[in-house]
């Protein structure tokens, strides 16, 4: 037991790892004062100087590759330097991974969505979407908020917790806080919007990239236990059929695992885009909402489980 406690107390990843989730649950940042409200302003105020109306679409998807560039690798390159400065290793990546991550916000935010769905309050339900999707949600039905609810619910706990987690292990707090920079400049550049149309594609490839193993693997996690053999069927058929890889198989796992009917057509800008259908038959109501959420709580504690004993093992092996 002591030699335990020893080699978790000498493992500073592992450390930080713990000390950030603590801190993200009893310290949440709200998100109107969260530090990437400034990233998001920075980011739409460079491409309201750079992204011309009149410009072709090659010369507006390399002004769009041109502004990522810049402001991500300015990134890279502040933190690189800050960490040869810091006396205290773990401070500096708990300190990043706690503003990586927005667990406790979407867990939040997915228990408000889920007890006005169930009143059928579609004012409410429509606030809460507001600001978390690109999309058009002032004339969604009962039936699209929920469809809506569940997709902002499977690809923000797998971007916002899996992928920064993912990204941690890998390259620590600047791994962890640069692919949710990554996120944040897709979701304000993205190519959905009619204005960022080409502007916006170097962003979103570049983040299907980063999603494409995060994402996958906690898709292949959602699928253990109940319904596990229809949940792999559905993925194999329908997972790569999405627009992009990593939330199409995040969206057929979960929608082929609970029976729920997810994807179709969605207005972005007053403009309707075909979307394909994933998933089983059924329309999501507010209890597999919450049993949604409550799956994916429990297998992120599962993925929190493993990488906590994989950095302990990585470490022995050293």
């Amino acid at each position: 037991m002591t030699d335990a406690i020893a080699s978790i107390a000498g493992n500073s990843t592992l450390l930080a790892l713990w000390g950030a989730l603590a801190l993200q649950w009893l310290l949440p940042i709200p998100s109107q004062l969260h530090p990437l409200q400034i990233w998001r302003q920075l980011a739409l105020s460079i491409a309201s100087k750079v992204n011309k109306p009149n410009d072709a679409p090659q010369q507006k998807r390399l002004s769009g590759l041109l502004s990522w560039s810049l402001l991500w690798l300015t990134v890279l390159i502040v933190l690189i330097c800050l960490y040869q400065l810091v006396w205290i290793d773990t401070a500096f990546h708990l300190l990043l991974l706690w503003i990586a991550l927005d667990w406790r916000n979407l867990h939040k935010f997915s228990k408000q969505f889920v007890r006005a769905y169930s009143r059928e309050d579609k004012v409410q339900c429509r606030t809460l979407l507001a600001g978390k999707v690109n999309r058009h949600t002032e004339s969604l039905s009962l039936l699209g908020l929920g469809k809506a609810g569940a997709e902002t619910m499977l690809v923000g706990y797998g971007r916002l917790v899996a992928g920064v987690l993912f990204w941690y292990a890998l390259a620590g707090g600047i791994g962890a806080i640069l692919y949710r920079l990554a996120v944040e400049l897709s979701r304000c550049w993205s190519p959905s919007r009619q204005q960022f149309r080409h502007f916006g594609q170097p962003a979103t490839t570049v983040l299907a990239i980063l999603d494409i193993v995060p994402l996958r693997l906690f898709a292949l996690i959602l699928t253990i236990g109940h319904n596990a053999q229809v949940a792999l069927k559905g993925l194999k058929q329908q997972g790569e059929s999405w627009l992009l890889p990593g939330p199409g198989w995040l969206l057929a796992a979960a929608g082929h695992k609970l029976s729920l009917s997810l994807g179709g057509p969605a207005i972005y800008d007053q403009t309707k885009m075909e979307r394909p259908k994933l998933g089983g038959r059924i329309a999501p109501a507010a209890l597999h909402l919450s049993q949604l959420n409550r799956l994916a709580n429990q297998r992120l504690w599962a993925w929190v489980t493993v990488q906590s004993l994989l950095l302990l093992m990585l470490q022995g092996a050293v």
